[in-house]
């Protein structure tokens, strides 16, 4: 191994797994995204759950460097959307055209040269004729709109869009951008939108603009073998070979993120660096729970605050003797469960929480559906910085969509 070579160029979370990256060859995820290039002609949509790999993937096909991106998370309105496409492409809205226009005239009758000096003589005879012309240049300004311009650098250029968390782009201009960019599509240019699967971007709208003309990628969630190339990989650079049950453990835990396991890798070579090969389970708790922490202790916090109130909410007290109220009770119950990328039905959840509480202290339906309710709204938005959760109210389903969340639920301080 290279002395240049440290843990964390090898294992980056959250980055480019330059030493790392696994091509899942068996599903040929890089061949359909890389068809983009080849005048495929359709929309190219990478959808997978939050953490999967998703913009690696994307970005091992398609770097910044050779392709226009544009972020969702940052676009407030379309017009964003547009200008950022203009600047990634560093066009102008207003272009300058100079026009040169001639004026001519006809001098007639006697001439008498005079040096260089040329004189035409009124009431003298009709002699030759001189034609004299003016040049003159006007300066016309035109000006269009951030689509036109986006949409023509993009023609002109031929140069691959890709469109980044699509999902948080808001709902109403989903529609209309891709109508805007199809007949880019038609003609070949290369554009890809990344997206997480579950009601978070308006599929409808995108296909019903897009029939026909749409290739979906869906990227699964790793199988544990998928994962353990991570650790196998990795460690093998710094010339460590961990225990098989080990990097078992590690990937069980992952929930199907690369993600995850990457932050595990990291953080076992912080905690341990001068043993790398010896990891005891004591030094693994200590991931798990630093892991936790550092990635999800946030957004579980926003979720248990819930939106703003008041008045005190009502305290109801666990089997444990510790009270909460009924934010807490219901992540408290989702602790219980520690479920992964799931889909829970209603009563599942509503029988953790029985286990956890005090009889008489049991929500109704009526409380908890309000409370799941409001806490996908808080994950749809901007006081969250990824939307973990989301609740089908019609249905009484919670769909668990972000692994950190799912995570911190089964390793993190609750009680904290």
């Amino acid at each position: 191994m290279s002395n240049d070579i440290k843990y964390f160029d090898i294992f980056v979370p959250g980055g480019y797994p330059a030493f790392t990256y696994n091509p899942r060859t068996t599903l040929a995820l890089e061949e359909k995204v890389s068809s983009a290039l080849n005048n495929l002609c359709k929309l190219v949509i990478v959808t997978g759950h939050t953490k999967s790999g998703k913009t690696v993937l994307v970005h091992k096909i398609l770097p910044r460097e050779k392709a226009i991106w544009v972020d969702g998370g940052g676009i407030k309105s379309e017009d964003d959307f547009w200008s950022l496409i203009i600047n990634g492409l560093n066009l102008f809205q207003t272009t300058e055209i100079k026009q040169a226009t001639n004026s001519s005239g006809e001098i007639s009758g006697e001439i008498l040269g005079e040096g260089n000096i040329f004189v035409a003589k009124g009431g003298g005879k009709i002699g030759g004729k001189i034609m004299g012309s003016e040049e003159k240049a006007t300066t016309i300004s035109r000006t269009v709109t951030s689509m036109v311009a986006a949409l023509n650098g993009l023609r002109e250029y031929h140069i691959p869009l890709v469109i980044d968390d699509f999902h948080y782009l808001p709902k109403e201009i989903q529609g209309s951008i891709v109508r805007a960019l199809k007949p880019l599509i038609f003609e070949g240019v290369p554009i890809v939108i990344i997206a997480i699967p579950h009601r978070r971007y308006d599929a409808v709208k995108v296909e019903k603009e897009m029939t026909g003309r749409i290739l979906p990628v869906n990227i699964p969630l790793w199988e544990e073998s998928e994962l353990s190339f991570i650790p196998e990989k990795g460690f093998s650079i710094l010339g460590v070979i961990l225990d098989k049950e080990l990097i078992t453990d590690l990937a069980c835990q992952s929930i199907g993120s690369p993600h995850l396991i990457q932050e595990f890798c990291r953080e076992i070579c912080k905690i341990n660096p001068d043993n790398l090969g010896l990891v005891s389970s004591n030094i693994l708790q200590k991931v798990f729970a630093t892991t936790a922490e550092t990635i999800g202790r946030p957004i579980f916090e926003k979720l248990a605050r819930g939106p703003r109130s008041h008045s005190d909410r009502i305290k109801r007290k666990l089997k444990t003797g510790q009270e909460v109220d009924i934010y807490g009770l219901v992540l408290h119950g989702l602790s219980n469960i520690k479920p992964g990328l799931v889909t829970l039905e209603y009563e599942d959840l509503r029988s953790a929480i029985k286990e956890i509480c005090i009889p008489e202290n049991v929500p109704n339906v009526q409380e908890v559906a309000r409370v799941l309710k409001h806490m996908a709204q808080i994950a749809a938005t901007d006081q969250s910085s990824t939307p973990v959760i989301d609740f089908d109210e019609q249905d009484k389903r919670l769909h668990i969509t972000d692994p950190f969340f799912a995570f911190y639920l089964r390793w993190g301080n609750i009680d904290h």
